[in-house]
């Protein structure tokens, strides 16, 4: 994949250079390699070339059964790894006609809400370390250690939970894991409150995220962005709301979004929604009925093909599954939100300031592994 944006009007000439970053830098968390012509201070275009992590696991997937694939699929990704095995679940219950027991509805969301509460304070605390605000980010990063204190008491993991399986989940709640994660949630709840505080007054903070790393909302829709990129544009979408699934339609599910679409604003944006997260959570907990958590283990899944639609932490996550007469699926094909918000960063680092650059990308929340598989 490549993509390369030049501003109109602008000459290469001998004051040009070029700044290749990658595909292993100290900048980068995973391998990408970035092609960015600059005039003076200011970038001029951007050339982006993926592929330096591709794994095949699409391929891989045909030769695993459909319950080793749960497994597989959560390795796609860290930050989104419940949403993966979510979205490929979904799409094997709609082939067999499955209904996930109620209970295992509301675990559904509760796993998911924790994932997307702990990806969203990770990227906020990300951007206060590009900004040079060292307190802010270890602050963050310390709130952000408390999510995963609750997925650790919870299911057992600080990354993959291991919570999902085709027709529920793995996991439950019994007296002692819900007051681990009540505690938590009134340990964080007040401490985003005043993330949130600091990132709509402090200077350091607005100087360098306010009108920066721009996109346009009709350049968002052209780009077919999703997630809080496309929120932080003013494109009011989100699969939990449009296409909802599990019990969402039950829940306090608030979708925000800001005009401005700058850096700025995608974070306020997670912010937002690392609040909500907590609020659907304590919803789900007050609300949990009794029952099984899922379906069994020996399920037959026949011949068939799905389309399944999962709102990740990142936006809009799309699974497609074939199945056949044996256990292994035929086809697997997911389309994850990195892939569509990678085409918005050469429109976001036009005219922007090198300074920015590392601002800017961070600000679409970039999973390499995921868009690259």
């Amino acid at each position: 994949m490549s993509s390369a944006v030049t501003t109109p009007g602008k000459s290469v000439g001998k004051s040009n250079y070029t700044i290749p970053v990658g595909p292993l830098h100290v900048a980068l968390e995973e391998p990408m390699y970035f092609r960015i012509d600059v005039s003076g201070e200011t970038v001029n275009a951007v050339e982006i070339n993926a592929g330096h992590v591709h794994r095949g696991i699409e391929y891989l997937a045909t030769k695993r059964s459909l319950n080793q694939n749960i497994v597989l699929t959560e390795r796609i990704c860290s930050l989104c790894s419940n949403s993966h095995p979510e979205a490929f679940a979904m799409a094997a219950e709609t082939i067999a006609g499955l209904t996930v027991p109620e209970r295992g509805q509301y675990l559904r969301v509760i796993a998911g809400e924790v994932k997307r509460l702990a990806s969203n304070l990770f990227n906020v605390a990300i951007l206060t370390h590009l900004v040079g605000y060292e307190s802010m980010f270890m602050h963050i990063m310390q709130v952000r250690e408390t999510a995963q204190d609750i997925k650790e008491g919870v299911f057992g993991n600080r990354m993959d939970l291991g919570a999902m399986c085709i027709g529920g989940v793995r996991y439950d709640l019994d007296e002692e894991t819900i007051g681990i994660l009540t505690a938590g949630l009134d340990k964080i709840e007040p401490e985003v409150a005043e993330i949130v505080k600091t990132f709509k007054t402090n200077g350091s903070i607005l100087r360098r995220t306010k009108e920066i790393g721009v996109l346009a909302k009709e350049d968002a829709i052209a780009c077919g962005v999703v997630g809080p990129v496309a929120r932080g544009s003013g494109v009011d979408y989100d699969v939990r709301r449009e296409a909802p699934y599990h019990v969402y339609d039950r829940m306090p599910l608030e979708v925000r979004t800001f005009d401005d679409g700058d850096v700025w604003s995608r974070a306020m944006i997670r912010l937002h929604e690392a609040q909500n997260a907590i609020a659907i959570i304590r919803s789900c907990l007050k609300e949990l009925p009794g029952g099984a958590v899922n379906l069994g283990t020996k399920l037959d899944i026949p011949p068939g093909h799905a389309v399944a639609k999962a709102e990740a932490p990142r936006g809009e996550l799309i699974y497609y599954l074939k199945t056949n007469d044996t256990e292994q699926p035929e086809r697997l094909k997911w389309r994850v939100p990195t892939f569509m918000n990678w085409d918005a960063l050469g429109l976001m680092l036009r005219n922007a300031k090198v300074a920015d650059i590392a601002i800017i990308v961070n600000s679409i929340d970039p999973c390499i592994s995921c868009t690259e598989r």
